[in-house]
């Protein structure tokens, strides 16, 4: 039966307090505001990440250490996480740790697949030793994909592949991620190993508190706070951009129906934006300044920079019609929240409170069809 998604809010409230949820990556900019969410659902959550990777960080400027357990550890040391994971005793698991960025898998490659291909191997033999977890969500990316540059969207059953380290190694997860759910979790015995696993694939996220370098969002906020113009980079290049609330608010519905409902909602999943939201980078930039005409503009990089896709979308049909889940904020909105939530930083308001007004706002949207 397809669950509604303006059911979610009831689901969330009921379903959530007192889960304990283990979460990988939650010092980076998704893992913080899963973690402020699940918090306020009332879930007890255990992070285990490495330090945050930027300054300033939505980890740091929200003080989440003092809101949940926080383990500062690399998911390649596979020992001290099984460890973190064996004393949480969680009964969730929500893997987003990764090396996450394009153009860092070019300088560091090696550290790209190690983090993210044995990274996941290490989070799945965790989960085998630990014998609370019945729900585990691997998150990869909308770019495991083998990318022809089609103009219509990716469906969850299309060849993996990936130009670049960090897609490929996004790749590898996905497939590391479906050996184990057929070897050891498999749907048809799930009578006796009572643990349901999914991997969920997104597109571009943007939102407040994001200070990624070489990301477009954070790139262009970070040179207007310092009074200067934003270099853009690959002006055509279309994605399907989308709140940071918006996949994670999937997240939370597919783990829910795994947690509720096992093996049937084992398997890959699509949490893409509606398909008008996928625009190019220089539509993006624009509509921003639009809604922030104080900042100073941008110029547009003409330098050679490494290979990057051109067009990438994503079809989310099967969770819309399997799962009920449905974009709530189209692009525009999406660029407005990040623009007042970056207002509130700039004026050294209180940015968790913030998080939680948004947070709460998105909830009480209702269906974006």
């Amino acid at each position: 039966m397809a669950v509604r998604q303006g059911s979610l809010e009831i689901m969330e409230v009921n379903s959530w307090r007192g889960k304990k949820v283990f979460l990988t990556g939650h010092t980076g900019f998704k893992g913080a505001w899963l973690s402020i969410w699940l918090d306020s659902l009332g879930a007890k959550v255990t992070g285990y990440a490495l330090k945050p990777p930027t300054n300033p960080s939505l980890f740091q400027l929200c003080r989440l250490e003092k809101r949940i357990k926080s383990n500062i550890g690399d998911v390649r040391d596979s020992a001290k996480l099984k460890k973190a994971m064996l004393a949480a005793k969680p009964e969730i698991v929500i893997h987003l740790a990764a090396q996450p960025l394009v153009r860092d898998s070019y300088r560091v490659p090696a550290e790209t697949y190690s983090t993210n291909v044995m990274g996941t191997v290490n989070l799945l033999e965790a989960v085998r030793a630990c014998g609370a977890v019945k729900a585990v969500v691997n998150v990869t990316t909308d770019k495991c994909y083998e990318n022809k540059e089609h103009l219509r969207g990716y469906k969850e059953g299309e060849p993996l592949g990936g130009y670049d380290p960090y897609s490929s190694s996004k790749a590898c997860s996905e497939l590391v991620t479906a050996a184990y759910r057929n070897s050891f979790f498999n749907p048809a015995d799930y009578k006796n190993h009572g643990v349901a696993v999914a991997s969920a694939r997104a597109g571009n996220v943007i939102g407040g508190g994001d200070w990624a370098v070489d990301r477009l969002i954070p790139d262009v906020i970070r040179a207007a706070l310092k009074g200067g113009k934003a270099r853009i980079r690959n002006p055509r290049a279309i994605r399907p951009w989308q709140h940071v609330l918006e996949p994670l608010s999937g997240y939370l519905l597919l783990a829910e129906m795994l947690y509720t409902r096992g093996p049937r909602y084992a398997g890959a999943w699509n949490f893409g934006p509606g398909a008008g939201d996928a625009k190019d980078v220089e539509w993006i930039v624009k509509r921003m300044f639009a809604v922030w005409p104080e900042a100073p503009g941008y110029v547009i990089d003409k330098g050679r920079h490494p290979h990057e896709a051109h067009f990438l979308k994503l079809d989310s049909a099967k969770v819309r019609r399997e799962i009920g889940w449905r974009s709530r904020w189209h692009v525009g909105q999406a660029i407005d929240k990040t623009v007042a939530w970056t207002r509130v930083y700039a004026a050294k308001g209180d940015v968790y409170g913030f998080c939680l007004a948004q947070i709460k706002e998105y909830a009480a949207a209702g269906c974006q069809l």
